[in-house]
C-alpha cells in the first residue's frame, strides 16, 4: 500500500476515454471517425445508449438518451450492441501495461484506476512517465486515455476530467484555488444529482463555496458525507492507492444441509431463494457485483459435485442468482435425492461501477429504483448502515433465518 511520501505523492488517475465506443473502434477500424453509439435493446425504439463516440457527442447525443432520439439528432449514428467479454479482455490488457511501471495500481473500475508512481524506480520525469504510458495504451491497444496527475486519489481523479480526450492535467494543492474551486458543485467526484440539488439549495454553486463552508455545517446538515466532501474541496485525501482493494475476498458462498433429503425441484428453487437471498445482502455489503456463479449439490450418498458458469453480465441481485442457479441444476442434476445445496460467487468488481451498467435490458428498471436507494443510503449513510431496509429485504432477512 502507499504511503505519505515527505515530499507529497504523486498519484496517477488513467481513465479511459469513451471505453467501450473506443473498443469497438478498435476492434472495427471501419467505425473510425464516425459517429457510433453502445446501447442495450438497438433493435427496439426504448433501446437506451450507454455511451457514445466523441463524433456522435459532437452531434447531441448522451447517455441515457433514447436510441430514437439520438438518431434523430443524429441520422447516420451506428449501434452497436455492448460486448462485455471484449470490453473486459481490453481492460485486462490496459491493467497489464499499467501494472509494467508500478505494482502500485488500483483498479476501480473497468476503464479506470490510480497509480502511485511516487517511488518509481524508472528515474522518469512523472509528465513524461505519464505520457509514456499513455502513448503505450494507444499505441499498443488503440484506446485513447485521459491522465490526471496531483498528490492524492481525489485531486487526480479530478484532474483526468479536465482534458478529454487524450488529456493530461497536473492538479496541485496550490492551484486547487483556481483550477478546482471554481468549478460548479455538480462537477466534483463524489457529488450526486440529489446531493447537488441540496449544496445548491443551500447556496453552494461551486466547489470553492463547499471548500469554504464550515465543515461543522456540512456535517450536520450531510452527516459522514458532509465531512468526507469538505476535506476533499480542500484538496485534502489520505486514502491509499490499493492494489488489494479489488481481491480482498476471493468470493463469496452459503450452504445449507435439508432437514430431509429431497428430490422436489420446488423445494431445491425455495432453498436456492434462501441462499440467493443472504448473497445478495452480502454483495450489496461488499458493493461487489459477481462474474461467476457456481453451484454445489451433495447427494444423499456424500457424492458431492459443483458446476459453475461465467458470465458476461455481473449479478448480485436474488432473482439472478437463482435463475442462473437453476438453469445450473436443471443441466446437471441426475434425479437422485439431495441432501446439501449452495451457491458461491466470485470474479467480483465495484457495484457502482461494473459493467451491469451497460446491460440496458434492465436500465428501465433501475432507473426507477434509483431515487429509492439514492434516499436509503443518504439516511443510512447519516444516522448508520440499519437505519433503512426496502420491504423486500425484510421480507426476505424473514424467510431465510
Amino acid at each position: 500500500m502507499s504511503h505519505q511520501h515527505p515530499n507529497g505523492n504523486i498519484i496517477f488517475h488513467i481513465d479511459m476515454n469513451s471505453f467501450y465506443a473506443s473498443v469497438e473502434v478498435a476492434n472495427h477500424p471501419e467505425l473510425k471517425g464516425k459517429p457510433l453509439a453502445i446501447a442495450g435493446r438497438a433493435e427496439e425504439r426504448r433501446g437506451i445508449v450507454v455511451t457514445s463516440s466523441y463524433e456522435a457527442r459532437a452531434q447531441g447525443v448522451k447517455t441515457t438518451m433514447p436510441v430514437w432520439e439520438a438518431k434523430r439528432l443524429c441520422p447516420d449514428l451506428i449501434v452497436r450492441h455492448p460486448d462485455f467479454s471484449l470490453y473486459r479482455e481490453t481492460s485486462r490488457q490496459i491493467f497489464a501495461i499499467l501494472k509494467d511501471y508500478t505494482e502500485l495500481v488500483q483498479k476501480v473500475s473497468i476503464d479506470e484506476g490510480y497509480m502511485d508512481v511516487t517511488n518509481s524506480s524508472t528515474g522518469t520525469h512523472p509528465v513524461e512517465l505519464a505520457r509514456q504510458i499513455q502513448d503505450r495504451i494507444l499505441q499498443e491497444i488503440s484506446i485513447p486515455s485521459s491522465i490526471g496527475i496531483a498528490p492524492n486519489k481525489f485531486l487526480a481523479k479530478m484532474a483526468s476530467d479536465m482534458q478529454k480526450p487524450l488529456g493530461m492535467t497536473i492538479l496541485r494543492k496550490r492551484d486547487i484555488s483556481e483550477k478546482l474551486w471554481t468549478l460548479p458543485i455538480g462537477d466534483m467526484h463524489g457529488v450526486g444529482s440529489k446531493t447537488e440539488e441540496k449544496l445548491r439549495g443551500l447556496n453552494i454553486d461551486t466547489i470553492g463555496d463547499l471548500a469554504n463552508t464550515p465543515a461543522l455545517k456540512l456535517t450536520e446538515w450531510f452527516g459522514v458525507q458532509g465531512g468526507r466532501l469538505h476535506e476533499r474541496a480542500n484538496g485534502h485525501d489520505a486514502r491509499p492507492v490499493d492494489p488489494y482493494a479489488e481481491n480482498t475476498f476471493k468470493s463469496i458462498g452459503q450452504s445449507t444441509t435439508l432437514s430431509r433429503d429431497t428430490t422436489e425441484t420446488q423445494v431445491v428453487r425455495q432453498i436456492f431463494g434462501q441462499l440467493a437471498s443472504k448473497l445478495e445482502a452480502q454483495l450489496r455489503q461488499k458493493q461487489v457485483c459477481a462474474y461467476h456463479l457456481s453451484m454445489m449439490i451433495r447427494y444423499s450418498n456424500w457424492q458431492t459435485i459443483t458446476r459453475a458458469t461465467m458470465l458476461s453480465q455481473p449479478v448480485f441481485r436474488q432473482d439472478d442468482l437463482v435463475r442462473l442457479a437453476m438453469e445450473l441444476f436443471d443441466r446437471h442434476w441426475d434425479g437422485r435425492p439431495l441432501r446439501l445445496l449452495g451457491l458461491t460467487t466470485s470474479s467480483f468488481e465495484n457495484m457502482a461501477t461494473a459493467t451491469k451498467q451497460l446491460d440496458l435490458f434492465s436500465y428501465e428498471n433501475d432507473a426507477k429504483q434509483e431515487p429509492i436507494n439514492h434516499m436509503i443510503d443518504e439516511l443510512n449513510d447519516k444516522y448508520g448502515k440499519t437505519m433503512l431496509k426496502r420491504g423486500n429485504q425484510l421480507y426476505r432477512n424473514d424467510q431465510s433465518e
